[in-house]
């Protein structure tokens, strides 16, 4: 699969901002979801290394320092994904979901004052520059969509069971019809992948850097196999055969990407 740039940001810091919209259509990004929710913040960080490097020391670090911290600050459930199939360097992909704007930007600052994050990180953090964790991070921030507005975990990952996960993300030609398109997905289109199986885990709106406008949903599945069948039911329902002949969704994606991915054993996702 093919990788897309990514907005560069740091846990610490981000600076973010939304799509310009009319009255109407910034309804769609309500901080409060109609049934009372709120509406998560998602980082989808890439962990790029260099050509022929592992991973060992980040691996470490994320499941022994940052998870265990990140819990600890009241994120519950914190995913570390690899491609299926890498086509380039290993990329090591980590999902975190935060409760407000607030969260995120303060979360750098209150991990620096966590001494039981410090002493198990150090070795992350002193690592030499002969030899790097990482080569470079990159993510993306982004918004909830009201349709569902916080991560949804299926009992495979609940259970640590077998599970892949597709992550699939939509350029739009303009914001326009990049609002139009996270209008479909709450007209239906999302409660009509629970209802084949796809078991959706988040959705979320790009709120800043390149590529705008875009939004990123990862869809999971038991299996290759499972997942592949529940995608041929999503295209005979008639929920989305009537989503997608309607004219007002019509040009409302121009460029799709996607990537298969497989758990690490410590994710929580």
């Amino acid at each position: 699969m093919k990788r897309r740039e990514f907005l560069k940001t740091s846990l610490a810091a981000s600076t973010l901002a939304g799509l310009s919209c009319s009255t109407e259509k910034c309804a769609l990004l309500s901080s409060t979801h109609k049934g009372g929710k709120t509406q998560e913040y998602y980082e989808f960080r890439a962990y790029r290394c260099k050509a022929g490097a592992g991973a060992e020391l980040l691996e470490t670090h994320l499941e022994k320092a940052a998870i265990p911290a990140l819990n600890r600050l009241g994120i519950p459930s914190v995913g570390v994904f690899k491609e299926i199939e890498p086509k380039g360097p290993l990329t090591v992909f980590v999902l975190i979901a935060y409760p407000s704007l607030d969260s995120f930007a303060q979360t750098g600052a209150r991990l620096n004052a966590d001494t039981e994050y410090q002493q198990a990180a150090s070795a992350y953090w002193q690592t030499p520059k002969t030899n790097p964790a990482y080569d470079r991070i990159d993510s993306w921030i982004m918004r909830a969509f009201a349709g569902q507005p916080r991560l949804v975990l299926p009992s495979y990952s609940l259970a640590k069971q077998p599970r892949i996960f597709e992550l699939r993300t939509y350029e739009s030609y303009s914001e326009a019809k990049a609002l139009k398109k996270v209008e479909m997905f709450n007209a239906g289109e999302i409660q009509t992948m629970h209802d084949v199986g796809l078991a959706p885990i988040f959705y979320g709106q790009a709120l800043a850097g390149p590529n705008l406008p875009h939004l990123t949903y990862m869809v999971s599945g038991a299996d290759q196999a499972a997942h592949k069948e529940h995608w041929g039911a999503f295209g005979k329902h008639p929920t989305w055969n009537k989503l997608k002949d309607d004219p007002q969704y019509a040009d409302t994606v121009s460029k799709i990407t996607n990537w298969f991915l497989a758990p690490t054993a410590y994710s929580q996702i």
